[in-house]
């Protein structure tokens, strides 16, 4: 199983209705999964914070989402995630390619990812960082902890997870 198929089997097994994704090279693969499923209605959005507030409508009705996003856009996201999926204690996984390390070909990308983790810290935001492919094997245990505890969880998928730029 590849791992795009694992993380779309993953949030299946875990009752994940609704995803909303912000387009991303390296995450073009698992959201091409996720929008083949039959089992998750995939909604674009435009902007990460956008998506946020898509995921807490699909919560508030009935169904239980994610988000798939750049960490790039982590700084547009602060008020979203402390106003709104903390406050009301929205569970929301973020599967979030983390731009801006070794190798990144970009390097207005770089500032960001300085910044990603002291953010989610900030925010008391519960983070994991992957790798290596076989790191997605923690993902479903991910999942069980986000909506057992009801809060934002950040799962940050490097270009190596992803096999480079």
């Amino acid at each position: 199983m590849s791992v795009n198929e694992k993380i779309v089997s993953d949030l299946v097994a875990n009752d994940v209705q609704f995803v909303t994704t912000v387009p991303c090279k390296q995450l073009a693969g698992v959201i091409d999964a996720i929008d083949a499923s039959s089992s998750i209605h995939h909604v674009p959005s435009n902007k990460e914070d956008e998506g946020m507030g898509l995921c807490a409508g699909a919560f508030m009705g009935g169904k239980r989402s994610a988000i798939i996003m750049q960490n790039t856009a982590i700084g547009v996201t602060i008020n979203t995630l402390a106003t709104l999926t903390q406050f009301y204690r929205l569970p929301l996984p973020m599967l979030i390619s983390y731009r801006g390390e070794l190798g990144e070909p970009v390097a207005c990308q770089v500032e960001m990812a300085v910044h990603t983790k002291a953010l989610l810290a900030q925010l008391n935001v519960p983070t994991y960082h992957f790798h290596k492919e076989d790191d997605v094997e923690e993902f479903d245990k991910i999942l069980k902890y986000t909506f057992m505890s009801n809060k934002p969880v950040a799962i940050l998928t490097d270009a190596s997870f992803w096999k480079g730029y």
